[in-house]
């Protein structure tokens, strides 16, 4: 079955850098676009990126543009988003997605926290 395993989230100080990860697992990753979405308190779910099946194509929410970089690697089925120059506003949980067969698979997600 389709599993997503987010890492690398925690707290960081504004204008500070993560490198988020997502393993994946249960399908032919190199097959697949993923995408990184996050979902802030009281709000919707939202895409901040995604990475086509090669990595040669690439796009960006306006919010992150600049400051976040989706990138994969597909032999070791795992999908990264580095966020550098961290804002308050970046604070939020951070879902790794793919969407197969039209099903939606989200991994259980982690927090960022971007505060002093």
């Amino acid at each position: 079955q389709v599993q997503l395993v987010e890492s690398g989230g925690g707290l960081v100080q504004p204008g500070g850098s993560l490198r988020l990860s997502c393993a994946a697992s249960g399908f032919t990753f190199s097959s697949y676009p993923m995408k990184w979405y996050r979902q802030a308190p009281g709000k919707e779910r939202e895409l901040v990126a995604a990475i086509s099946p090669a990595g040669g194509s690439t796009n960006y929410a306006d919010s992150v543009k600049g400051r976040f970089t989706i990138s994969r690697d597909n032999a070791k089925n795992r999908v990264y988003l580095q966020m550098n120059s961290l804002k308050p506003d970046d604070t939020a949980v951070y879902y790794c997605n793919v969407v197969r067969m039209r099903i939606d698979y989200w991994g259980q997600g982690t927090q960022v926290t971007v505060s002093l």
